[in-house]
């Protein structure tokens, strides 16, 4: 439901003129999925409402900054992309890919075979060798991925687009030494996350010492997928990590040296400044990273 929910983000942003990127596969999950979005045009009139369009312009942002990141990484001479926790990405086939570029997709089998079914089914061309390589990035991936023909010696970025929220510190911490252990020095390292605001929506639950997550009642919507993607509260509580106070310092510790940017920052750069900038407080903040390996 999460990655129907980027997957319709990308949709609606996708019909606008002054569109930050274009993903005409996006409404194709959508409407295969038979899920019906909540209706984001006007201004919201809730509180939730608000949270949900803060939610959704992270999306946007994030997913342009990612885009200008691998064009950057392309120029550099990279031919390698691994997309963790791809869910429905389209980058392998909405980009302008170099000749000779590689995209490994990691996902769980679930998810790889929706989204597979649906691209088939539009007739949809990779610009790029995508390669698929269904796995759970908990447990045994990095000789899945070598197993597919990834190169650790040659150019690669790795992605983590809104991913490292749903694992904990513990998990993110061994998940960030696989990668390095895959990586020369160079290879870079694109990160988002997004972090409860200090007002966040709901009320802290008893059982989230991190911060002010929703509670139990929230917690339990978001494990039943009921309404998930219209109640930013279950949505929130799916998250088990609020990301470090000082994510340079974090990465530096992992090998990594990191440029960290804002939401904020890079949809003003982008020509697009929030439209709900002055709430971002009471709502989520994002973190976008561009980080090179030691």
């Amino acid at each position: 439901m999460t990655a129907l929910g980027v997957a319709w983000v990308r949709a609606v942003e996708s019909t606008r003129a002054d569109r930050l990127f274009d993903d005409p596969l996006a409404a194709r999950f959508l409407t295969a999925s038979g899920w019906e979005p909540p209706d984001l045009t006007g201004p919201p009139v809730d509180d939730p409402g608000r949270a949900m369009l803060v939610l959704a312009q992270s999306v946007i942002v994030r997913t342009r900054f990612l885009d200008d990141l691998l064009a950057g990484a392309w120029t550099e001479g990279c031919r390698q992309v691994v997309i963790l926790g791809a869910g429905l990405d389209t980058r392998a086939f909405r980009l302008a890919w170099p000749p000779g570029s590689r995209c490994f997709e990691l996902d769980l089998p679930p998810v790889l075979e929706f989204k597979e079914r649906v691209l088939t089914d539009a007739g949809a061309v990779p610009a790029c060798d995508r390669i698929r390589v269904p796995s759970d990035l908990l447990a045994e991936w990095p000789a899945l991925l070598l197993g597919s023909g990834f190169r650790p010696e040659d150019p690669a970025v790795w992605i983590a687009e809104g991913l490292l929220i749903y694992f904990t510190q513990d998990e993110n911490d061994r998940l960030l030494a696989e990668v390095g252990a895959l990586s020369a020095p160079g290879h870079r390292f694109a990160i988002t996350f997004s972090r409860p605001g200090t007002a966040s929506v709901g009320a802290p639950g008893a059982d989230s010492p991190g911060g002010p997550h929703p509670g139990r009642a929230a917690r339990a919507r978001a494990v039943s997928g009921v309404g998930l993607l219209r109640d930013p509260e279950a949505v929130i509580a799916l998250w088990r990590w609020d990301g470090p106070a000082d994510p340079a310092a974090w990465l530096a510790g992992h090998g990594w040296q990191a440029q960290v940017f804002d939401r904020e920052e890079r949809a003003k750069a982008y020509g697009r400044p929030l439209d709900l900038a002055e709430d971002t407080s009471a709502a989520t903040r994002t973190v976008l990273i561009d980080a090179r390996r030691l």
